[in-house]
């Protein structure tokens, strides 16, 4: 349980433009949505996906490593991942089941014959939008359990696009979507106020000396 009275003490340690940007962004987060990369090679695509995860909203990142199992890059997350939580699993079943039991449904965004067009998505499910490696796509484990095939529309002679590309892509449209229905896809007022005492422990230099005064004086 939060300590209410801590959190707004500690809110009196950032400047008032500092938390008013901290309420504008977490009144645009979402766990409705979430992003899952497998063994993405690349360090600097999972960097970018995470970037654009921050960008459009998504509040939790699931990084999955059975192979490949890497620092994330801060020069081109740009901060991101201190915004963003971030997620390590080391199975994909795993992953997968953990994502299930708590109400997502696995969307591979992979061409596919069963597959839905990105403008066709309907929003009002928990979704996992689970991205492949660059040259291999995703494995047979999140193909087999996947519940749905998402495409993006391609008219040209290239077949595929970048990963980090294909996640902004479909962050943005169906982020715009989601915010334009009537589904209750913001944070809980508990997750509010998580992130709040989190983004204060990530802002304050001497968060643990001004927590430990506190609660000597009260």
């Amino acid at each position: 349980m939060i300590d209410i009275k801590l959190l707004e003490h500690l809110e009196t340690f950032i400047t008032a433009k500092r938390k008013a940007k901290f309420s504008k962004v977490l009144a645009q987060r979402t766990k409705h949505f979430t992003v899952a990369t497998e063994d993405v090679y690349q360090l600097h695509n999972t960097s970018a996906v995470i970037r654009s995860c921050d960008v459009f909203g998504i509040q939790e990142v699931h990084i999955i490593e059975e192979q490949n199992s890497k620092q994330i890059d801060s020069e081109i997350a740009m901060g991101a991942q201190k915004w963003v939580d971030i997620k390590r699993h080391h199975s994909v079943k795993k992953a997968i089941s953990n994502l299930k039991q708590t109400g997502y449904q696995i969307v591979a965004t992979t061409p596919h014959e069963h597959n839905v067009v990105l403008s066709d998505f309907e929003v009002d499910k928990k979704s996992c939008f689970f991205f492949g490696k660059e040259i291999d796509g995703l494995s047979q484990d999140v193909l087999n359990e996947a519940d749905v095939f998402l495409k993006i529309p391609m008219v040209g002679f290239t077949e595929s696009l970048n990963i980090s590309v294909s996640a902004a892509i479909i962050l943005q449209q169906l982020t715009a979507k989601l915010k334009a229905s009537e589904f209750p896809w913001q944070l809980s007022e508990d997750e509010l106020v998580e992130k709040r005492l989190d983004w204060c422990k990530k802002t304050i230099k001497s968060y643990d000396e001004i927590v430990e005064r506190f609660y000597k004086t009260n």
